[in-house]
């Protein structure tokens, strides 16, 4: 198996530049064979939710909302940090098919006993 990566976001509406280029990241790490984990920490965990990554466009990228599909299509999970996502008073139910709510026990789960690649945004 290839080496997992780890693209940890902490922005969402607020920075589309850093968004951007976290899905860039995550899709090509993806293209490449890699099993990739997005961890939404703070702001990002609206991305965890559904149509918030619709808004979000960067002058001259692709919007993010086709790079969240391919993300999603091409097997990537979102790991939401549980104390974000309940201290923004968000629903469980809004989020998308490849989210979950999981904190860091989890994210070291996902990781496993290999070394990981990690990003951070």
């Amino acid at each position: 198996m290839s080496a997992r990566v780890v693209v940890n976001l902490a922005t969402g509406h607020e920075d589309a530049d850093r968004v951007t280029v976290a899905f860039l990241v995550a899709t090509a790490g993806l293209a490449q064979g890699r099993p990739v984990a997005m961890f939404l920490t703070k702001e990002a965990v609206r991305l965890g939710t559904n149509g918030y990554a619709d808004a979000i466009e960067s002058a001259g990228a692709p919007p993010v909302a086709t790079l969240f599909d391919q993300f999603a299509t091409g097997g990537g999970e979102l790991l939401v940090c549980p104390v974000c996502f309940n201290a923004r008073h968000l629903d469980e139910a809004a989020l998308v098919a490849n989210a979950r709510i999981a904190g860091a026990t989890p994210l070291w789960e996902w990781i496993g006993e290999e070394p990981a690649t990690v990003f951070s945004y």
